[in-house]
């Protein structure tokens, strides 16, 4: 159960628009709606403050969310494919939404992305319409000029890369004939460089730091932290938002329109719990049917990863910084100076490549780190190693949020039927032994020890299968469960302008839109998500679309290099 939420708000509200959650894309809405000071913004918001270090460190990324207070605390229905495991689903319970709790990861996706969404239904949301938006949302600090914002909220930057084993990891992409790119968010995705960070002067720059406190100092927005139960619809059309404080329960009423930016875990469960989804399973729920939309909660989609680590022979990895003393000494820098290996998130060197011949964009993602240790920090190598975590970037897999009861604070059913198509298995054995082959290469001949895992002993399919089954990880990348397509497409929950079909005065913008799963880390194209609703919400033109083309490596039909 999610614990009941325990502040008291104001009795009665209305405001012209109340938008539920203040993640990435709410931040976003919350800004570009609140700009006309005519505009009226409420944002509900379950979690609490983001002050303090253990979220505004970059370093400390894997503790938030492991925390109750920051984290809603999901995990995944037993998965058939993965023996039955229990996967974590982290899901921002704080201002900022997940990205501040996130690895604060910068990618826009590919463009072939956003071209196959407009294929898929998603008129308006092509490469050429979304970069608008892109450039618009960020300041790059050493992005690609042309293709990059200079003036925008959000700010990106790249690692200081000192440690020499960032360079060693391009410049083995570079020696296995893979490209290397000077920017994976400018004209060209494909290679080995520089990986980006939503950093800014040392702290995480997250949708709260860029977007929603600038609109807090606005008097036309306002903050209230409560449970949103669910949205009221009168004859077809929202009128507001049920919420439940330690007073009780309230409506906030919206005077134009209400936007779930929830997360593609609670938005659909939102949408279900006000009768707008699969009409038996909200009957089987005991909820009214208001709009039959079977496709609510469905096309659940994530990346997977698996962690390649490797001895290092030498005393240089992050490893040597994890006790205690060297901690204190790390934060006591990054505190009053706001420098040190505390002011990054350690991801510093990133690659995406194609995995064979006539894969026309690519599919695997790469990020490395000069450390062997998990992703949430539980577990480290006893020595010094290094590790790229990889994994496939458009996995066939599809899951599900359902309900698990027509109680407001019970968490969903989270299926992400991870592996169950055959392409998956065959993708992640390459993706592992490219590892393999990059890491062999002559750039690492000073720093490679032995392999740590898989370890020697992984080398057949069978013998990698198995390895597989028992520890790939969630990158922690959900996303397509109120998908976007054409208002006639019995599967689609939202149309191309995030339109709930089937009920007036509703939209849905975060992560939970996007018809497929995008190239990389999805702060990027969710935030981007929330700039551009805003835009149809206040009916105004889009942005011009770009003339820019992406590179589109011209060996990709005979070659994966």
């Amino acid at each position: 159960m999610i614990a009941r939420f325990q502040r008291t708000p104001p009795a009665a509200m209305e405001a012209d628009f109340v938008i539920v959650g203040a993640g990435s894309a709410g931040c976003a809405l919350a800004y570009r709606l609140s700009e006309d000071p005519r505009n009226h913004v409420v944002v509900i918001e379950y979690g609490g403050s983001d002050f303090g270090p253990l979220i505004q460190m970059p370093s400390a990324l894997s503790i938030p969310m492991n925390m109750a207070r920051y984290d809603w605390g999901f995990a995944s229905e037993p998965e058939p494919h993965l023996g039955g495991r229990v996967l974590a689903t982290p899901r921002g319970k704080v201002i900022g939404g997940s990205s501040s709790i996130n690895g604060m990861v910068y990618v826009r996706g590919h463009a072939r992305d956003f071209d196959h969404w407009a294929e898929a239904g998603a008129a308006g949301w092509s490469f050429a319409d979304v970069l608008p938006y892109f450039k618009r949302m960020e300041t790059s600090h050493g992005g690609e000029a042309g293709w990059r914002g200079t003036d925008g909220p959000l700010h990106v930057q790249r690692g200081r890369r000192v440690n020499p084993l960032y360079r060693a990891f391009i410049e083995a992409g570079r020696q296995a004939g893979f490209e290397t790119t000077p920017d994976y968010n400018g004209a060209k995705q494909e290679g080995f460089g520089d990986m980006e960070q939503t950093i800014h002067r040392g702290r995480r720059w997250s949708a709260a730091n860029a977007y929603l406190r600038p609109a807090l100092r606005r008097r036309n927005v306002q903050l209230v932290r409560a449970l949103a139960r669910k949205v009221v619809i009168e004859e077809g059309r929202a009128t507001g938002v049920e919420i439940e404080t330690a007073a009780g329960v309230t409506v906030v009423s919206a005077r134009r329109e209400i936007v779930l930016a929830a997360s593609s875990i609670n938005s659909p469960r939102l949408l279900m719990l006000s009768g707008i989804g699969p009409a038996q399973h909200l009957r089987d729920n005991g909820i009214d049917v208001v709009a039959d939309r079977p496709g609510v909660g469905q096309n659940l989609q994530d990346h997977l990863e698996l962690y390649v680590q490797q001895q290092a022979t030498k005393p240089i990895t992050l490893n040597s910084r994890l006790g205690v003393l060297s901690k204190a000494t790390i934060g006591a820098r990054w505190l009053f100076l706001g420098t040190g290996l505390g002011a990054t998130n350690h991801f510093e060197a990133a690659a995406f490549v194609r995995s064979a011949p006539g894969v026309e964009y690519p599919d695997i993602q790469y990020h490395f780190l000069p450390a062997a240790i998990r992703y949430d920090g539980k577990v480290a190598h006893k020595g010094h190693g290094f590790q790229a975590h990889v994994g496939p970037m458009r996995s066939k897999s599809r899951g599900s949020v359902t309900l698990r009861s027509p109680d407001p604070a019970d968490r969903p059913v989270i299926r992400f039927n991870y592996m169950s198509h055959a392409d998956d298995w065959r993708d992640f054995r390459h993706a592992v032994r490219l590892t393999r082959e990059i890491f062999g290469q002559q750039a690492f001949a000073d720093f490679r020890g032995p392999e740590i895992a898989p370890g020697a002993s992984v080398q057949s399919d069978t013998e990698m299968d198995d390895y597989l089954r028992q520890h790939v990880e969630s990158a922690y990348h959900p996303c397509g469960t109120c998908r976007m397509g054409r208002a006639e497409d019995t599967g689609a929950v939202v149309d191309p302008e995030l339109r709930v079909v089937g009920v007036e005065r509703l939209r849905v913008a975060d992560s939970s839109i996007f018809p497929r799963v995008t190239n990389g880390n999805l702060n990027a194209p969710s935030i981007m998500v929330g700039e551009k609703a805003s835009d149809h919400i206040l009916g105004k033109a889009p942005l011009p679309p770009s003339n820019l083309e992406p590179w589109i490596n011209p060996r990709w039909r005979e070659s994966d290099r």
